[in-house]
């Protein structure tokens, strides 16, 4: 009997040998509608280049729907220091294929953020925190994205709690959506899944080739999909409840949406959502 999942395995094999044959980068930028100059803002803190890509999805669409202006900040540059131009130039490159405006933190991006130089080297890390404090309070913006605390890799955990940090300096009177996203580690309460259309990865793996240097060496880019798969599984159930169905989704990102205010965080009222391709984003931040 002939086995119809050998055909459906081997297509995987196929198609991930053959993306590696694809071109990396130097695609002209995705054409895009002009934002107006007082478009509310969402701000992604990526601990390295790549990660705008990588948890892209939402930000991108907040873009392309809800004409927000999406702003990546560079938390880092990457810690090899002969890398780190090189990094910038194509975090610029992947930037303005998606249309992302981008901030640097600092001319070579900041150095130690991490959770023990949080706990041991207070004077540097407070220098930091006022930095980005300071990008928070000249955008405004009206939503943030960070790595959750515990994303395992440790620049990830302390680009979290550097944004969280400063959001403590900032008046009481400022407020703003945070939304948690993961990579190198699951979240155990995401309450958003986000559906992503076709046409948003293949721009998403488009502007992912683009950081040439890391996935030459590591072509993760190529598995950005399978990625956005196994969140619809995983989604159906920690978005969902235990038990749940998931959603005729393909793909889709996790995340965690919560409301800062008055100096600390609650959750947002619209939790445990599912948010198709065709709902508007109105229903989570309308």
């Amino acid at each position: 009997m002939n086995n119809p999942y050998l055909k459906f395995v081997s297509e995987y094999a196929r198609l991930i040998n053959e993306g590696a044959g694809c071109q990396l980068g130097g695609f002209p930028p995705v054409a895009r509608s002009s934002l107006s100059k007082d478009a509310p803002r969402a701000l992604v803190f990526s601990p390295h280049p790549d990660d705008e890509c990588i948890v892209g999805a939402l930000p991108l669409r907040l873009l392309r729907e809800q004409k927000m202006n999406v702003i990546n900040v560079a938390v880092t540059q990457g810690s090899r220091k002969d890398r780190q131009m090189e990094r910038l130039n194509e975090l610029r490159n992947a930037c303005d294929y998606l249309g992302f405006g981008l901030i640097q933190s600092a001319e070579c991006g900041l150095e130690k953020i991490n959770v023990k130089s949080r706990e041991h080297e207070p004077e540097l890390w407070e220098k930091s925190v006022q930095i980005v404090a300071g990008i928070i309070a000249d955008n405004k913006p009206n939503v943030i994205f960070i790595p959750h605390e515990n994303d395992w890799n440790s620049t990830h955990i302390g680009t979290h709690f550097l944004v969280m940090d400063a959001l403590q300096t900032l008046p009481e009177s400022f407020c703003c959506w945070i939304c948690a996203n993961e990579f190198w580690a699951p979240m155990n309460n995401p309450n958003l899944m986000i559906e992503t259309s076709v046409a948003d990865l293949t721009d998403l793996v488009t502007a992912l080739s683009f950081h040439v240097g890391e996935v030459s060496r590591n072509p993760y880019h190529l598995r950005l999909p399978a990625w956005m798969q196994d969140n619809v599984r995983r989604g159906g159930e920690l978005v969902g409840g235990q038990g749940g169905e998931p959603p005729n989704y393909v793909f889709a990102t996790l995340y965690r949406l919560q409301k800062w205010t008055h100096q600390k965080l609650e959750t947002g009222k619209k939790a445990g959502r599912f948010v198709s391709c065709n709902d508007s984003l109105n229903l989570i931040f309308g």
